[in-house]
């Protein structure tokens, strides 16, 4: 009987190491064990602070966005960063600028109010005010599905920006063939070219909803001009926008902040 009772009790015990074992090894980024929120923003720079020459046309703070309306956790049109990040986007202004070009800033720290705000807006199937402008070629109820809209996002770690480049020259954005926050495979880098070798090909067979739809060998040589400038100074892009880039060497990977966006006095 003790022998029964102790091989039993082996078991058991060996049962509940590998249960462990699989729950530890199967949790991914994006697994509540990391989900670690914040209102600390002591360790935030306003970024035109950082980067006096960026240009701010804050989309979420105004309508004009895929949602049509300002979203929560925007209460003044300005931008956040962590510190490093934004010291790396003073090097990339710095950079761009010898080019004849200024940063535009789009979207920059991003509070989980704001990232909420989207899930419910996504969630809303009749609510498509916006569809013509930013994604006329999907069915909303797809968002999810095909990883438009997440529950959380690498912006509200505070350490991802999005952005265009402005021609000093002409006074006008860069035409990089297609708007912010389109959503389809026009805004991936690789749409038309490599961006691995900068590569034009022309090749918009990414865009099976419209064959016809595609960007030019200078509109793509635009989005690999920013993208180079990112590159070069500690970011990383996204594959399927190519506006987004996060800093590599992010100091908050775990964190999700939840502190408004407004100025950092």
């Amino acid at each position: 009987m003790k022998r029964k009772t102790r091989f039993w009790m082996f078991a058991a015990v060996l049962v509940l190491i590998c249960g462990a074992c699989v729950i530890t090894c199967c949790n991914s980024d994006d697994d509540n064990s990391v989900f670690s929120p914040t209102d600390d923003n002591s360790q935030f720079v306003t970024l035109t602070d950082a980067v006096p020459d960026a240009i701010l046309e804050i989309r979420y703070y105004g309508t004009y966005n895929f949602v049509g309306e300002r979203i929560d956790g925007y209460e003044e049109p300005t931008a956040l960063l962590t510190r490093q990040a934004a010291k790396a986007l003073k090097e990339v202004s710095d950079d761009v600028m010898k080019q004849g070009y200024r940063l535009k800033i789009y979207d920059a720290y991003r509070p989980q109010k704001g990232v909420d705000h989207f899930v419910r807006w996504a969630k809303d199937i009749d609510d498509t005010k916006m569809k013509p402008y930013f994604y006329p070629d999907l069915d909303k109820s797809v968002l999810f599905e095909q990883e438009y809209i997440y529950e959380r996002s690498g912006h509200t770690r505070g350490s991802t920006v999005d952005l265009t480049l402005f021609d000093m020259t002409t006074e006008k954005e860069l035409d990089m063939g297609g708007t912010f926050d389109w959503f389809g495979p026009e805004s991936h880098p690789d749409f038309c070219g490599n961006p691995e070798t900068g590569e034009y090909t022309g090749d918009n067979s990414k865009s099976p909803a419209n064959p016809k739809r595609s960007i030019t060998a200078e509109q793509f040589e635009h989005r690999m001009i920013l993208r180079r400038a990112m590159l070069a100074h500690g970011f990383k892009p996204l594959d399927t926008e190519w506006w987004h880039f996060t800093l590599k060497d992010e100091p908050f990977p775990d964190t999700y902040f939840t502190f408004p966006v407004k100025q950092i006095k």
